[in-house]
């Protein structure tokens, strides 16, 4: 009889469901809040373009100066936000930054003078690197281990709609409101999305829910998470494999994104046909993000990450090589897959090499290099442009860029002592 009640009990402890990770909420509210501050911040900034330039008079190498330099600002930022992110955890400063957003898009809504576009821009640059990947990345890095790629899947799958919704939301709240009154309803929108989650939903550590990260049970116990301090990450090869390879990946995605309007227009392809490819790339980081990102679980990630370079090298020559309509959709399947797994990719990357406790500030330091690239990105592939005579030999110093790209991340090591486990 003794047995039989101590048998009951058992199944009655096995039959309990299991409770719910609170990780993935973090991931479901970070998904949100990083689709609505890309989708406003970034994305949604070319539509205003127009009005603005007709309303103020302001050339339109003005207004796209504002929004490069808070590219560097906030590359500059990312630094001691990752200082501030390892130290206390992301909801300060998440929440700090989803508010200052929202009271520097009021402020634009009423700019007059372009010197005060331009400061507004340098906060938003600041605001930015607060709420934008980076500080979501290292929330994840401390909640997750095992399962890290696929929070990161679900993660930058929910951030690659931003443009998808929020572009074509905010033209057309920019016909129906005109341009002021656009800004102060999507100010109101960032408000009401962002700021509640960052400032009720974040926690530092499992442990502050009575949790351990990936909500393994804590009976059979955690093996501790060794990390690197950022002194010696940031001396590392590996560390410098990193900012060269995605510095390369930066200035190919980047060069591609802003020049490849004007080089389908210049090959006799229609602005609706050349509209429909640069939306298409966007569209294919969807798919890239939710097939590529988990192989990384499964195979050594820096070999996958070395694979994805690899697919928009061969997608840039594919474009290069052909003018017919089918191999303009060849680039857009292959370099938009890459285009949407190699920011994970990145972070998964860091995380794995460094791991978690000194995730912000190696990020943050990783960020800097990158926004340079993706600042000197368009400018040098115009520059290249007029010194060639033509894209024929952009794409191809750009399919060498990838490549090199791919063989800096190959040497890195990233993910090749681990044991493969489901991602």
């Amino acid at each position: 009889r003794a047995r039989a009640r101590h048998r009951r009990c058992v199944l009655r402890v096995t039959a309990t469901p299991p409770r719910l990770y609170y990780g993935w909420l973090l991931v479901v509210g970070l998904g949100v809040t990083a689709t609505v501050s890309y989708g406003i911040l970034a994305y949604a900034f070319p539509v205003f373009l127009v009005p603005m330039e007709a309303e103020l008079g302001w050339s339109r190498t003005a207004l796209t100066g504002a929004f490069s330099l808070a590219a560097l600002v906030a590359g500059v930022a990312a630094i001691p936000i990752g200082h501030w992110l390892d130290r206390h955890g992301a909801r300060a400063v998440m929440t700090a930054g989803s508010i200052a957003a929202t009271l520097l898009l009021l402020a634009w809504s009423g700019v007059q003078r372009l010197w005060a576009f331009y400061a507004i821009w340098v906060g938003l640059g600041i605001a930015s690197a607060a709420v934008f990947y980076e500080p979501a990345f290292a929330v994840l890095a401390t909640w997750f281990s095992r399962r890290r790629g696929r929070a990161l899947t679900v993660l930058t799958f929910m951030g690659g709609f931003a443009s998808v919704v929020f572009v074509p939301f905010a033209t057309w709240l920019v016909e129906v409101q005109g341009w002021r009154a656009a800004l102060i309803s999507l100010a109101l929108i960032l408000a009401g999305l962002t700021i509640p989650v960052h400032a009720l939903l974040l926690r530092r550590h499992p442990s502050d829910v009575g949790q351990e990260p990936d909500g393994d049970d804590p009976v059979h116990g955690v093996t501790a998470i060794a990390s690197t301090p950022v002194v010696d990450a940031v001396k590392s090869r590996s560390f410098r494999l990193l900012v060269l390879a995605f510095s390369f990946g930066s200035l190919l995605t980047t060069a591609l994104v802003v020049h490849i309007i004007p080089l389908l227009l210049e090959r006799g392809f229609d602005a609706t046909f050349a509209g429909a490819v640069l939306g298409g790339v966007g569209l294919m980081a969807l798919p890239g993000r939710l097939i590529l990102t988990p192989l990384g679980g499964r195979w050594p990630r820096s070999q996958v990450t070395a694979v994805i370079f690899a697919l928009q090298a061969v997608g840039t020559l594919i474009l290069l090589a052909g003018t017919a309509t089918w191999t303009v959709w060849a680039f857009v399947a292959l370099f938009g897959a890459g285009f949407g797994a190699i920011t994970p990719a990145r972070a998964a990357l860091v995380a794995e090499l460094y791991g978690p406790a000194s995730f912000g500030r190696i990020s943050g330091t990783l960020a800097l290099p990158l926004s340079v690239a993706r600042a000197i990105a368009p400018v040098g592939a115009s520059l290249l442009y007029l010194a060639v005579g033509g894209y024929d030999g952009v794409l191809v110093a750009l399919s060498l860029v990838a490549l090199m790209a791919a063989g800096a991340v190959l040497h890195t090591g990233g993910g090749t002592n681990r044991p493969a486990v489901p991602a």
